[in-house]
């Protein structure tokens, strides 16, 4: 195994890790919590990119799912993930992956991390609301009003955060060499540019 993807198991392991504990920040909003979740899966996305991200939530969502209590208040099992919150959850792998595809291929910026972020959440609201309408019988109206419309404002919150302050521990990470960079240079997007 090379040093680079070494260094990555490590990190996807740690990320996992810390998207456990910000799980357990939570203030209850009706029957869908306000977690910190969201907000590491965007840490994630922003930091690792979509490979390492989408294997780091996938590895939080199995520990929970084979009984490690990581889910917020220290849950677990399949019971959590088939019931009204799961939908939010599996919604977790596509928001790192859509976060992380769009700066991988756009350029770790600012902006680009923002937009990345924002739209990688409406990813889990809109998992959410699906499964929460199948799971609890509501109508797609009433999913809508209970899983998605409190957490819009908030969401964006998260997300202009995770863009901001992953950027900012990515670059760290980088220039620490505790993360190999993977941004390509100006020349191969120049290359990739006049291929096209």
């Amino acid at each position: 195994m090379s040093n680079q993807k070494l260094k990555f198991l490590i990190v996807d392991a740690l990320f996992a890790v810390i998207i456990a504990i910000l799980a357990q920040i939570a203030i209850p909003i009706g029957p869908i919590p306000f977690t910190g979740q969201t907000f590491a899966v965007g840490l994630a996305a922003t930091i690792l990119g979509a490979r390492n991200a989408t294997i780091s939530v996938s590895v939080y969502i199995l520990l929970g799912a084979f009984g490690i209590p990581v889910f917020q208040g220290m849950t677990a099992g399949l019971g959590i993930i088939l019931g009204v919150t799961g939908g939010f959850i599996i919604g977790f792998i596509g928001n790192a992956f859509l976060t992380g595809f769009l700066l991988d291929k756009f350029g770790y910026t600012n902006s680009n991390a923002i937009i990345a972020n924002i739209l990688g959440a409406f990813v889990t609201l809109l998992f959410g609301m699906f499964w929460l309408q199948i799971s609890a019988g509501m109508s797609l109206s009433a999913a809508f009003f209970a899983g998605v419309l409190p957490f819009i404002i908030p969401g964006i919150i998260k997300a202009v955060l995770a863009g901001f302050i992953g950027l900012k521990i990515r670059r760290q990470l980088i220039k620490s060499k505790l993360l190999p960079d993977t941004t390509p240079s100006k020349a191969e997007t120049l290359n990739t540019t006049q291929s096209k």
